[in-house]
């Protein structure tokens, strides 16, 4: 049988959380880091690299529990001055996702904005990024199924980046992780990449052709309002064309713990540690259900 697991997107929140929920699942005996494929957008790219680079899924939280963070991580600059209005990023993503319009064209827009704004500097961001990365090789690539999303900021085009696309892990995943208007975009082989979120918080249509998929994501449109209806939208129609093409398919969401522990801004760095051992608890909890699947 072969297993995919799909990260999705969260911010930094994400990441801590989606470590703590792996960690506990690990230590209740599911390593979800022996997937044959592992999927990850935004937040998700940057847990899943660490997964297919051989990080141990049972400790992969501990140094976010304790508040030393190795990589990504501390918290990457983002310059002076107030946070940025994400108003008008808020505007298009509820268009890109609206059927309304042209999904590409509206990602464009999303990527001229991006380009647009004021950011600390590419090479800055990389440096900060990368630093979980920093004994790799510019090119390396886990040696383990691994893919990452992205979109092209000028045209609008979705982008995975897998080990046969010739670039680095490290760039890769930045550009994955370029939240439009907060981080700057990810030049790589001469184009410039943000956040593979724009197309989908998760993008799992990616990994169909698996026997079994794991889809952990933060966010699937239950919260309410238009936006999120289009986002559950989209991702009820991903697990559908996923079960279409004979996989099976389990889904983890935040239980309510893990969402009080969130907060209302997943990019709130403060948030992390008590992230992290919410998704713990919650991946201790849910251990024994998911070993029947995962074996």
């Amino acid at each position: 049988m072969t297993r995919a697991l799909v990260l999705g997107g969260g911010g930094p929140v994400g990441i801590a959380w989606e470590s703590g929920l792996i960690a506990g699942l690990a230590q209740g005996g599911v390593d979800l880091g022996q997937a044959d494929f592992t999927l990850g957008t935004s937040a998700g790219s940057f847990v899943g690299a660490r997964l297919a680079l051989g990080a141990d899924a049972a400790t992969l939280a501990d140094p976010i529990i304790a508040d030393k963070i190795p990589g990504d991580e501390r918290r990457p600059a983002q310059g002076g001055g107030p946070p940025p209005d994400l108003s008008k990023l808020m505007q298009l993503m509820g268009e890109a996702q609206g059927g309304l319009r042209n999904p590409a064209e509206v990602r464009a827009e999303i990527g001229a904005y991006a380009l647009a704004a004021q950011t600390i500097g590419e090479d800055a961001f990389i440096e900060s990024f990368g630093r979980s990365f920093s004994t790799l090789p510019v090119d390396a690539w886990p040696e383990r199924g691994f893919a990452c999303t992205a979109v092209d900021a000028q045209t609008g085009g979705f982008q995975l980046w897998t080990g046969d696309s010739g670039v680095g892990v490290v760039r890769a995943v930045a550009s994955s992780c370029s939240v439009p208007g907060v981080y700057p975009p990810v030049t790589l082989k001469g184009r410039r990449y943000i956040d593979g979120g724009m197309r989908s918080s998760t993008n799992a249509d990616m990994a169909s052709g698996h026997e079994m998929v794991v889809v952990i994501a933060l966010r699937t449109g239950a919260a309410g309002g238009a936006l999120a209806e289009r986002i559950a939208a989209r991702f009820n129609e991903e697990i559908e064309s996923l079960k279409d093409g004979g996989g099976t398919v389990v889904t983890v969401t935040p239980d309510p713990a893990s969402l009080e522990a969130f907060g209302l801004n997943l990019m709130d760095f403060r948030r992390r540690p008590d992230a992290a051992r919410a998704g713990l608890a919650q991946g201790l909890a849910y251990a024994a259900d998911m070993k029947a699947y995962w074996s």
